[in-house]
């Protein structure tokens, strides 16, 4: 009869947790090295097309008009402290893009292009056009761009990764539960709040103001582990938790303010606008300081 040691048992032991942690290591290495495939992905606040007046694939609860309103120029502020910030963090890029889907997706106003580099490509076709290789009859001419009635400002005011929890329950499967943890990751929450500031080009009057906010649970994978994590360029609003709450938070926004704007009700002051207001002062030469009695 083997007499087995202790020390080997528990030596066998060890090397059975092992084989367990790496074989979970290795399954779930292999599910995410599946062939990728077209289309379809995880559910996110601005999806689908525009094209015109029409839309595929768009958000059901986004809200929509039934008459466009006007113009749009939708620019963000690239020197603002918050842009900086979440680009570093999160590789978020520009929201303008995400924007302008949900802007026309909604029908409210049609989207004008003002991008500098895209300016610069439409300057360099029309000088080729109007040269000796443009072809006749490209009507090519001047007098064709569209102005913006309105500008459309974004901000984000808010966004952050809350509190880590649950991985406490792991612990029990020794090396194995390790390393799950390190692959599943943890459980935290995501939150943003974000504004959008609507301007009328021709007066210089802000017509709407709208705050949005959004916030979801993030059961996202370690991406130390396989050399992933935060997406780059605008896809990081379809493919990373922070990108897809701040996503939601700014069609949140956008509804709130589209609400509001389908009773829109023109500002007015007695007199005009810009003619001194109606706090007048005395002895001043606005109409409201003119209605102040002389003592």
């Amino acid at each position: 009869m083997q007499v087995t040691s202790r020390d080997d048992s528990v030596t066998g032991i060890r090397f059975l947790r092992t084989a367990a942690a790496v074989a979970v290591v290795a399954l779930l290495g292999g599910c995410l090295a599946t062939t990728p495939t077209s289309g379809g992905g995880s559910a996110t606040a601005v999806q689908g097309a525009a094209a015109g007046g029409t839309t595929a694939g768009a958000n059901s609860s986004l809200e929509k008009c039934t008459e466009t309103l006007g113009t749009v120029r939708i620019e963000e502020n690239t020197n603002a402290s918050w842009y900086g910030y979440y680009n570093s963090r999160y590789r978020t890029g520009s929201t303008v893009p995400l924007l302008r889907t949900m802007v026309q997706q909604s029908n409210c106003f049609v989207v004008v292009e003002r991008n500098q580099r895209a300016m610069q490509n439409l300057a360099g076709e029309r000088n080729l056009m109007r040269g000796e290789e443009g072809r006749a009859g490209s009507n090519m001419g001047g007098g064709q761009m569209v102005a913006a009635d309105y500008t459309m400002t974004p901000e984000i005011m808010m966004a952050d990764k809350g509190g880590t929890q649950g991985r406490g329950f792991l612990g029990g499967l020794g090396v194995a539960g390790a390393a799950l943890g390190a692959v599943t990751g943890s459980m935290s929450s995501n939150e943003a709040g974000t504004s959008l500031l609507l301007v009328d080009v021709r007066s210089g009057v802000q017509i709407s103001a709208a705050e949005g906010y959004a916030k979801n649970t993030d059961f996202g994978l370690a991406g130390s582990i396989f050399g992933f994590g935060g997406g780059g360029g605008a896809s990081a609003f379809t493919n990373t938790p922070e990108g897809k709450v701040i996503a939601a938070a700014f069609i949140d926004s956008y509804n709130k303010m589209v609400v509001a704007l389908r009773n829109y009700k023109a500002q007015t002051v007695k007199g005009g606008l810009g003619t001194g207001g109606r706090l007048g002062v005395q002895g001043g030469s606005t109409p409201a300081a003119k209605e102040i009695p002389k003592k």
